[in-house]
């Protein structure tokens, strides 16, 4: 038998005794064993924990729970795991707490926690303080890098959904109680701050312990249920499915985790089972729609085991996988004895890294790259044992030359470049056998023409929006090429289809007009001077399939320019009748934390009172007028409310300069209590309905109160909105 056919086998022994490492939920204590001092990690990634003290199981909110009586009970586990520190997304921590009638007389009093005093409170906790529950994180030890949020008045003898959510990406802790966000307040045991910006590492070396901390200090009074730990910053919506606590009948957990990049060409894929299942249906193919429809060339069989190798003789793909390859797999469940299986798993995906150097940095089409000590740098593709640079200012050039620099390092530094140019570069890849040459990348340094918006490789951008960019710093005018083809338009002159014609100085914006949705388009911008034109980098974006209205990232605090939201959205001040307030009283005006997407929304205080029956924000539209075009026929906005909010009745109108206003309310008499983002799409056949005429629409309000049709309730409370677009159905 051959060497490597013998690794191999012994390979796939050891898989399938060892299965595959868990992702997302990485620690799931139900606390449903009822009896004895063990508690079980039910996806098994964690070792056993202890009961020590009274502890003990006692009803909980699902099943079981296990109660504290405040003097030294607790839950531990022999050793730390730092799958339960924070990674590079986060971490999230979600538990059912119940603290009894407050009776304790400690200070605080840790429901789950994982870190000490002793080791400088570095790592996260829940915990309670003088009728206030709390989240926190810690990294050093130090107020200096200590987060908190805080929510007053808990209410005792309820059970209380907590979510403590540490995201690295947005730099910030979040707390969640019953799955809202609206009441907590920065501080608690350190600065009046909820951010993590700046921080490095929260790596706690001290085992995770619900019902008091590691140090022995700070024990509950209380009951904790059905705790799960995420190796990501969780959001509003997946916050609120783990408070259901229903078993999860789908396959969870891929490893490699969805959209991974996958340094061999073979793999063993690997995931979590669903609650019911006892077998899955394995697909795996290269491409997406057969995957997803579960074509026959892609099922790969029903087993048992959960991983599935592929890339060996014997399995799929034989002859290895492909290195420049995106294959999606997915994982259905079985249960024959029940009537909803199977129950389909989602498409997940891995990449085989190309043979050629991938991932440039600068990234293609970059600006503002230092011109006196640059260094390029890249990933090498697969394989690749030596790298060959080349670099110039004429596109033709870099990428017919032969003769370039090797270099053993994925990183070059061509000396001092010149200010105001255009730089092209390539990388071609030898490993050992075959050269792979590369794709010829650009940059500009700075004073060349540059920050394109929509920004380059931009996504999802309105069907209608104006092409923008600022000017080279000497030149004298400027030459705009746009297209559907990225050769094209980097050939193209002013004799081409896609040369759009020229700008002078101060007119550095294009408008295309209403261009085809879901569509890829490019465009580039020359410098002229003196007449002769400078070919610039070749840009990127694509369309969605929607026309914008607002999106509230336009507005800034420059009131006295009237840029305030307040200026553009009209509210109920010096308006009898009008209890709306839109931004808010002092800079910033716009909402910059609870957004939907983006970095800003808009705020709208309501206050119907004292025989004040609606409260709404009023916007005169400039663009879009016409809501026929391109095919649009629904209106799509974001809405976010709060629990503390009194309900009144949602209402969006829109209007032509001349007649009333067609309305149509939100059906939930709810809405306006909803803690989490929530989308309302509305047909804009029910306004036409009411005789608005859409090829000329002039204003849109978003109110609450009685004009939604619901009865006039005296009540206030604080909305947010937004990402209002147009959609084609």
């Amino acid at each position: 038998m051959c060497k490597r056919m013998l690794t191999v086998i012994c390979l796939i022994v050891m898989l399938s005794m060892a299965g595959g490492a868990s992702a997302d939920l990485v620690a799931h204590f139900s606390l449903d064993e009822g009896s004895g001092t063990t508690v079980h990690d039910v996806i098994g990634n964690v070792n056993d924990g202890q009961l020590e003290g009274d502890a003990e199981f006692v009803a909980g909110h699902f099943s079981y729970a296990v109660s504290f009586d405040g003097d030294g009970d607790s839950i531990r586990w022999a050793d730390d795991a730092d799958l339960l520190d924070p990674g590079a997304g986060g971490l999230t921590v979600t538990a059912w707490l119940n603290q009894g009638d407050g009776t304790s007389t400690h200070a605080y009093e840790f429901a789950v926690s994982k870190g000490n005093r002793t080791s400088g409170m570095i790592g996260w906790s829940i915990w309670t303080e003088s009728g206030s529950l709390l989240v926190r994180c810690n990294a050093d030890g130090t107020s200096a890098q200590r987060a908190s949020q805080r929510f007053q008045n808990v209410p005792a003898n309820e059970w209380l959904h907590v979510a403590l959510v540490i995201d690295r990406q947005a730099d910030q802790i979040r707390g969640y109680l019953n799955g809202d966000n609206q009441d907590w307040i920065a501080g608690g045991g350190g600065p009046s701050s909820d951010s993590l910006s700046g921080w490095g590492d929260i790596d706690c070396d001290v085992p995770l312990v619900i019902g008091q901390r590691d140090d022995g200090n700070g024990t509950l009074l209380g009951i904790v249920d059905d705790v799960r730990i995420y190796d990501h910053a969780l959001s509003e919506t997946e916050i609120l499915d783990t408070m259901s606590g229903v078993v999860w009948p789908y396959a969870f957990g891929p490893d490699p985790k969805d959209g991974a990049m996958h340094d061999d060409v073979w793999i063993n894929l690997s995931w979590k089972p669903g609650g019911y299942a006892v077998s899955h249906d394995v697909y795996l193919g290269d491409d997406y729609d057969l995957v997803n429809e579960g074509a026959a060339e892609t099922f790969r069989g029903n087993q048992t085991d959960t991983f599935y190798v592929a890339g060996f003789p014997g399995f799929a793909y034989p002859d290895g996988l492909v290195p420049g390859t995106t294959y999606y797999w997915r994982i259905d469940e079985v249960n024959e004895a029940d009537p909803n299986s199977p129950w389909k798993g989602p498409v997940w995906s891995f990449l085989i890294p190309p043979k050629t150097a991938y991932d440039p940095d600068p990234a293609d089409g970059a600006g503002l790259v230092d011109a006196n000590t640059p260094t390029l740098r890249w990933t090498p593709g697969f394989g690749a044992k030596l790298h060959t640079v080349y670099i110039g200012n004429d596109f033709d050039e870099v990428s017919n030359a032969t003769v370039g620099v090797p270099t053993g390092s994925a990183a070059y530094s061509p000396g001092p470049l010149e200010a105001e140019r255009v730089y092209y570069w390539r990388v071609d890849e030898f490993d050992g056998v075959d050269t792979y040459e590369g794709d010829v990348w650009t940059f500009t340094t700075p004073g060349a023409v540059g920050s394109p918006q929509p920004a380059n490789g931009a996504s999802d951008v309105a069907m209608a929006t104006i092409l923008s960019w600022t000017p080279a710093d000497n030149a004298a005018s400027h030459e705009i090429y746009l297209g559907l083809d990225k050769d094209a338009v980097r050939s193209a002159d002013t004799g081409s289809s896609e040369y759009k014609g020229p700008r002078a100085l101060g007119e550095e914006s294009y408008d295309p007009g209403v261009l085809e949705a879901d569509t890829a388009y490019y465009w580039r911008v020359d410098a002229v001077y003196d007449g002769n034109p400078v070919a610039g980098p070749v840009w990127s974006f694509t369309t969605g399939d929607y026309l914008l209205v607002d999106d509230f990232e336009s507005y800034t605090d420059d009131d006295a320019a009237g840029q305030a939201i307040w200026q553009h959205w009209i509210d109920g001040f010096g308006i009898a009748g009008n209890g709306a307030q839109v931004g808010y009283l002092m800079p910033p005006y716009a909402e910059r934390t609870i957004v939907h997407s983006g970095s800003q929304s808009m705020p709208l205080l309501y206050t119907n009172e004292a025989g004040v029956t609606n409260s709404e924000a009023v916007l005169t539209l400039t663009t879009p007028r016409d809501w026929t075009q391109a095919g649009v026929g629904e209106l799509s906005l974001w809405f976010r409310g709060a629990s503390a909010n009194v309900p009144q009745g949602l209402y969006v109108a829109i209007s032509n300069s001349a007649g009333a206003p067609a309305v149509v309310a939100h059906d939930d008499p709810d809405a306006a209590t909803a803690g989490v983002w929530r989308p309302w799409r509305i047909a804009l056949q029910a306004f036409a309905d009411q005789g608005v005429n859409l090829t000329d629409v002039d204003q849109i309000a978003i109110g609450l109160g009685s004009k939604s049709g619901r009865a006039a309730v005296n009540g206030l409370g604080t909305m947010y909105f937004d990402d209002i677009r147009l959609y084609r159905p």
